[in-house]
């Protein structure tokens, strides 16, 4: 624990927490001082299965090292579920101060070939499940007058990645969702941001390493650790950043950036209207020179991470 701690008498919620990632924003926030809930139902990556150990492990680190924290299981993709485990905040720790939807799964697979099933996993995990954890927050924080959501996007909703068309749906969701919910909610004292964080944990695991260019590169992704989301986390999470709202920023192993937010950028009028011939003759070779490429995020992000 810090001298001062950041987020001495808070409450936080972090799902997804047994491994990567969440793991280490739950450790972060308990060494800041914080009570932590760590949820987590402990399936594959592809949210298959179940298992209690991931969760118990975490809390019992953070017990270790003189923290306080319980584990919960509970699925955040029913609002149910996801009921009980804000429940779990308030009946262990009186009260429920922060919320980091982290918890997130992958069912990669190229458009043309995606199954509804595998839309459905995705949307459900990460675009309901942030949705539905949030939600059972919001009375709690309302009621008291302050709260902080920290939600995890992805630049590949931001930017835009291939065979992601369900993670890119569901993560561009939870950006607008942010969004809403800081608009909605900012006069209550309620404050909601999105981290976009680049970080090799099991999520990119399967990233082939077949060639030495291949192994190469994953050995530069493996700098970028868990660990290096966690300090913008627990800041967002405390009262030094008590003026940021409806913000998204993105990590990269020691660079943090403030994503830009859809807005426009260049316009054509016509005084008489337009038609869709005229569209094709003035509006359309006008705005050509601001298209957007068809850019990945590795395009976007295009050098070493530093």
């Amino acid at each position: 624990m810090s001298n001062s701690p950041m987020l001495a008498g808070k409450v936080v919620v972090v799902t997804g927490a047994g491994g990567g990632i969440g793991r280490d924003i739950a450790l972060a926030m308990a060494r800041e001082g914080a009570k932590v809930v760590v949820n987590d139902i402990g399936a594959s990556v592809a949210g298959e299965g179940s298992d209690a150990g991931p969760a118990q492990s975490v809390a019992d680190e953070i017990e270790a090292a003189g923290g306080k924290a319980v584990a919960n299981t509970d699925s955040v993709s029913e609002a149910a579920s996801a009921a009980r485990i804000v429940g779990t905040a308030v009946e262990a720790f009186g009260r429920i101060d922060v919320v980091v939807n982290n918890a997130g799964i992958l069912r990669d697979r190229f458009f043309h070939k995606m199954s509804a099933e595998e839309w459905d996993a995705v949307i459900k995990v990460h675009l309901y499940g942030s949705f539905h954890v949030s939600r059972a927050a919001a009375p709690h924080f309302k009621e008291q007058e302050s709260g902080c959501y920290v939600h995890m996007t992805s630049t590949s909703g931001l930017v835009g990645n291939f065979g992601q068309a369900n993670y890119s749906a569901a993560k561009l969701g939870i950006a607008a969702l942010s969004k809403s919910i800081a608009l909605d909610m900012q006069k209550f004292g309620v404050r909601s941001n999105c981290i976009s964080p680049f970080a090799y944990s099991r999520m990119i695991g399967s990233i082939p390493t077949e060639t030495p260019e291949e192994q190469a590169r994953v050995e530069r992704l493996k700098q970028m650790t868990p660990a290096k989301i966690a300090p913008l986390a627990v800041c967002l999470a405390s009262d030094a950043a008590k003026e940021v709202n409806a913000q998204i920023f993105a990590v990269r192993n020691n660079e943090i950036f403030l994503m830009s937010q859809p807005r426009p950028v260049r316009s054509v009028h016509r005084g008489e209207g337009w038609t869709p011939q005229s569209v094709a003759a003035h509006a359309l070779p006008a705005l050509k020179a601001s298209f957007h490429g068809l850019e990945r995020s590795g395009d976007v992000f295009c050098w070493d991470p530093v």
